[in-house]
């Protein structure tokens, strides 16, 4: 039997759907802070029920962070980019990582 032209295969869509991208959430804050405190009750909560990876950062710590950042503290980044400041809203984190 001849082979059928690759024109008139049928693909599986479903094995050309590439795997989500590895999710990281960044807290940047620091010591002693209430806020950082209570940001990173959310971030770790989240992060924890949908297998997520976070990271905390300290600006006091980082010259960079803390030139970048000293006034909007905590400050969430999700793979890299600032999704918020000050106070984390938890539906709305959720909604950033099934993106």
């Amino acid at each position: 039997m001849a082979r059928m032209s690759p024109i008139f295969r049928r693909t599986d869509r479903r094995a050309e759907k590439k795997a989500p991208p590895e999710r990281l959430v960044t807290l940047i804050g620091k010591p002693d802070c209430h806020l950082c405190e209570d940001a990173e009750v959310v971030v770790e909560k989240v992060c924890r029920e949908l297998g997520v990876p976070w990271e905390k950062k300290d600006i006091t710590r980082d010259e960079e962070l803390y030139r970048a950042y000293w006034e909007q503290i905590p400050v969430v980044l999700v793979d890299g980019a600032q999704h918020t400041f000050w106070r984390v809203n938890e539906e709305r984190l959720r909604r950033a990582l099934a993106e």
